[in-house]
């Protein structure tokens, strides 16, 4: 099965894959590798505009939408 999560809001259309790839990108940003993500959390507040994110339990950061 393949499924694709799409997140609209005023106006606004957000798919899980460029969230994730937003996410790894900013990981990368803060002088991390990509490689060593293993599990990856969203949390996702459209209201504001901002999407929170969790790298393996221990890594958290932000990034707007």
């Amino acid at each position: 099965m393949k499924s694709e999560l799409t997140i609209q809001y005023a106006g606004k259309d957000s798919k899980e894959s460029d969230l994730v790839a937003m996410a790894k990108d900013a990981f990368k940003a803060a002088g991390n590798k990509a490689s060593d993500i293993k599990k990856l959390d969203l949390y996702v507040q459209p209201e504001n505009s901002k999407v929170y994110y969790v790298v393996n339990d221990d890594f958290n950061g932000e990034f707007q939408i």
